[in-house]
C-alpha cells in the first residue's frame, strides 16, 4: 500500500474483524494474513500486522462515518473550541461531537431535564 493511502477507521475495523472471523473459523495466522492481503490489496507483511492486531484485540466496533455539518457560531465560541481542542490535543471535530452528545444525552425527553 502506498504511504498516502492509508486506510479509515472504518477500513480498519473491517481488515481487523475479517482477520477475526478467518482466526475463529480455525485458519492458521500464514493463511489468514495471505487471505486478508488477497481480499484487502495489501501486502503479506500489512495483512500480518491486521491478524496480530485481531489476536490481540478481537473484534472490533466499526466506527460510523462521518459527515460534514455546517454551522454558523460567534467567532469567539470558535475561538474557545479551538483552544480547548489545543489544550487537550484532540481536534476540534472530536471537541464538537462530544459536547454535543453530552447536550443531547442531558436533554433526552424522559429524564427530567430542562428544555
Amino acid at each position: 500500500m502506498v504511504r498516502g493511502d492509508r486506510v479509515d477507521g472504518v477500513g480498519l475495523a473491517r481488515r481487523i474483524n475479517a482477520a477475526v472471523e478467518l482466526l475463529d473459523a480455525g485458519t492458521s495466522v500464514a493463511d489468514a494474513a495471505r487471505t486478508v492481503a488477497s481480499r484487502y490489496g495489501v501486502s503479506v507483511r500489512q495483512a500480518r500486522r491486521y491478524v496480530e492486531q485481531a489476536m490481540a484485540a478481537g473484534r472490533v466496533d466499526v466506527p460510523e462515518a462521518s459527515v460534514v455539518f455546517t454551522v454558523k457560531v460567534p467567532g469567539s465560541l470558535v475561538g474557545r473550541v479551538r483552544a480547548h481542542a489545543r489544550e487537550r490535543d484532540a481536534t476540534i471535530s472530536a471537541v464538537v461531537s462530544r459536547a454535543l452528545l453530552e447536550f443531547l444525552q442531558r436533554h433526552e425527553p424522559g429524564r427530567g431535564s430542562g428544555p
